[in-house]
């Protein structure tokens, strides 16, 4: 599979960069079909969202073009992209002025169960909490240690995601996935102001669900909420939706709207 740096193919990478030292950048994780990467607009808005909240300055035209063309020489797969600040010095203090790093990486789809998305998952509740933080809440940042430390606690195939809380108690999101439930007829999904990543197919979700005339909430929810709910579903850029059947020994059923959404995920991944 091929690797890019700075539009190159290139497999080696300077140590002084600060996305190694520091996790002083950010990525994006775009999954390509027929050499077209998906949801590239929502990927390129927030990853500018993200250079401006970090103050990286990143052309989005050149990334934009690089995308295209190593999406048409992958073909098929994942495109990776991480962005970095670039070189520097030992110390915190952002080089002045700045030379941002871009990364291309490419990969096979992930094979993941087809039952994943027919039956629904089980999800492992995390005891790994993650961390309030504002200023980064959102971002697809490169700091993903809270995510290393939970994806470590279970090792059964059973449960094909984990539940991830933040310090309050609040549900926030899986490990590698957005949360979505439906109470009465209204899909909600976890306010990320404080902790969390905003994924794009998320964005993409509420939006098409709008358009549609559902009623849509981003909020606070706790753990007993959830356990309401009507229907719950994960999503990612990667594998669109998969139900949530059950989280220890409580169980929900896969529910129309799920189903619903489930299709229109499919069709953004596959267009």
């Amino acid at each position: 599979m091929p690797s890019w740096i700075d539009g190159q193919p290139m497999e080696w990478l300077s140590v002084k960069d600060r996305g190694l030292a520091y996790g002083d950048g950010l990525f994006e994780t775009i999954a390509v079909s027929g050499g077209n990467p998906a949801l590239l607009e929502r990927h390129l808005a927030r990853l500018g969202e993200g250079c401006a909240r970090l103050l990286i300055d990143l052309d989005l035209a050149v990334v934009r073009e690089e995308l295209l063309a190593f999406s048409r020489e992958l073909g098929d797969g994942v495109a990776k992209l991480i962005v970095t600040r670039g070189d520097g010095l030992r110390g915190y203090a952002p080089p002045q002025p700045g030379l941002p790093r871009r990364i291309l990486q490419g990969s096979a789809k992930p094979a993941y169960p087809a039952c994943n998305a027919g039956l629904g998952v089980r999800m492992f509740p995390c005891a790994t909490r993650l961390a309030e933080q504002p200023l980064l809440a959102g971002m697809k940042h490169l700091n993903r240690l809270e995510q290393v430390l939970a994806r470590a606690e279970w090792h059964d195939a059973e449960q094909a995601e984990g539940l991830m809380l933040d310090t309050s108690g609040r549900v926030i999101e899986g490990v590698f996935s957005n949360l979505f439930l439906v109470q009465d007829s209204v899909l909600l999904t976890p306010d990320l102001s404080r902790c969390g990543v905003a994924g794009v197919m998320r964005a993409e979700l509420l939006a098409q669900a709008e358009s549609q005339g559902v009623r849509c909430a981003v909020r606070d929810i706790d753990l007993e909420a959830l356990l309401r709910a009507d229907e719950v579903f994960l999503c990612n850029s990667l594998y669109g939706v998969w139900p949530v059947r059950a989280l220890q020994r409580h169980v929900w059923p896969v529910g129309p709207l799920t189903r619903k959404l489930q299709v229109i995920a499919c069709d953004l991944l596959d267009s």
